[in-house]
């Protein structure tokens, strides 16, 4: 067995000169001076919340789009800025970012609004205890305290929703009609394009008083925005022929994500890093691809309940066991009674199952289309969605997470 010497390794690597200038610039929380291909979008935002700096409120926004649009870069850019005017002219404007993704920030409407107490300086909020209307209370007593207006986004508003329900924004719409000195501006980012539509209708009226979307970005755009990236990220002449330009094109593909085209870039350059390369080839590119797809399924699987975990290591152990690419939901049955029997979890019924088929094909981990089978009635057939050399190690994570 060979010993790795590790502090060797750790030293060898930190007397090796890097392929990146500043990696910061791929990654996802960077907010640059200048955002191509969003100067429309800029100045729209910009042009609603201009009136608070005259004391005026604002009008409550709602901006939806896809992942990776820009949405969040654009409305960061313009408050950062509105703050900078703000502190120049001495004025009250005070701002507040919430990623309502986040579990420990938003998971439930007392501790959003403990946090936004905490944020504007009321530090003893217990984690729990108080009853919500108190926690209100508080929360509105302290920010009324002086005159300001302040300007709260909601980024992932929807996971909000999800959450804690859509009665906690028409509570916090309604906040404004109990403040004499403050007045609160909402701005609601989702990556959910239908959201809006399903929201009560008295909660629509009251939140998206305004509504603008954030268009795709095309190949060329993509492009654009990865040249002004990578000129930052990388030493000079790192990044070869060709890279640019496939990197925009496989982001394209998935709906436009400049998002992801930077996470694509930024790990092709870590791959080469790691493997001692001094240039950034196509082939890191397609690798990273893999890596980031692979991570993105995993990440997925290790959320979802225990028995739709089952009935995917019921399918992998189906196609690892007989070899075929594709199967149906009685073969998939057979199979899950027996995992069930070893995790000591109650078998779902076969129709129940066979929901469960429907959702993981949904998320993309799986393929599965229906199918008749003439008088035996129908039936899901049901495929791969990822590359067969994934499954040993998903079906080893798998058994991990469920101790089978």
């Amino acid at each position: 067995m060979v010993k790795i010497d590790i502090n060797s390794f750790f030293q060898g690597y930190m007397d090796k000169e890097s392929i990146f200038e500043n990696k910061k610039v791929l990654q996802s929380g960077y907010t640059p001076d200048n955002i191509p291909h969003r100067d429309d979008q800029i100045k729209e935002v910009a042009g609603m919340l201009a009136p608070v700096l005259k004391g005026e409120k604002p009008s409550n926004i709602f901006i939806y789009g896809k992942t990776g649009t820009g949405k969040t870069l654009s409305v960061l850019h313009v408050v950062n800025n509105l703050t900078k005017i703000a502190a120049s002219k001495n004025l009250p404007i005070k701002i507040s970012y919430i990623n309502c993704k986040l579990k420990k920030v938003a998971d439930t409407e007392y501790r959003l609004i403990a946090t936004l107490a905490r944020e504007f300086g009321k530090e003893e909020i217990p984690i729990t205890g108080l009853p919500t209307d108190e926690i209100y209370r508080i929360f509105i007593k302290h920010i009324d305290k002086d005159s300001n207006s302040i300007i709260l986004i909601l980024d992932e508003i929807d996971q909000l929703v999800k959450k804690a329900g859509d009665e906690i924004l028409y509570n916090l719409t309604r906040i404004n009609t109990e403040l004499k000195n403050t007045q609160i501006t909402f701005i609601g980012i989702s990556n959910d394009l239908k959201f809006a539509n399903d929201l009560d209708p008295r909660v629509r009226s009251s939140l998206a008083e305004e509504n603008m979307s954030f268009p795709s970005y095309n190949a060329l755009q993509l492009q654009d925005i990865l040249n002004e990236r990578a000129k930052e990220a990388f030493k000079k002449d790192i990044v070869t022929e060709g890279v640019i330009e496939k990197c925009a094109a496989l982001a394209a593909r998935e709906h436009g994500d400049a998002r992801r085209a930077l996470d694509l870039l930024r790990v092709a350059g870590e791959l080469a890093e790691r493997k001692g390369h001094n240039k950034l080839v196509i082939s890191h590119l397609d690798e990273a691809e893999s890596k980031i797809e692979n991570d993105m399924v995993l990440e997925t699987i290790s959320t979802l309940p225990k028995q739709s975990q089952i009935t995917l290591l019921s399918i992998f152990s189906l196609y690892e066991k007989k070899g075929k690419e594709k199967f149906f939901t009685g073969d998939v049955y057979e199979i899950y009674l027996g995992l069930c029997d070893k995790v000591g979890l109650k078998p779902l019924t076969q129709r129940r199952l066979s929901d469960l088929i429907a959702e993981l094909d949904m998320l993309g981990i799986i393929n599965a289309k229906v199918i008749s089978m003439g008088r035996y009635g129908r039936t899901k057939e049901i495929g791969l969605a990822m590359p067969q050399s994934s499954i040993p190690n998903l079906i080893s994570q798998l058994k991990g997470w469920l101790n089978v």
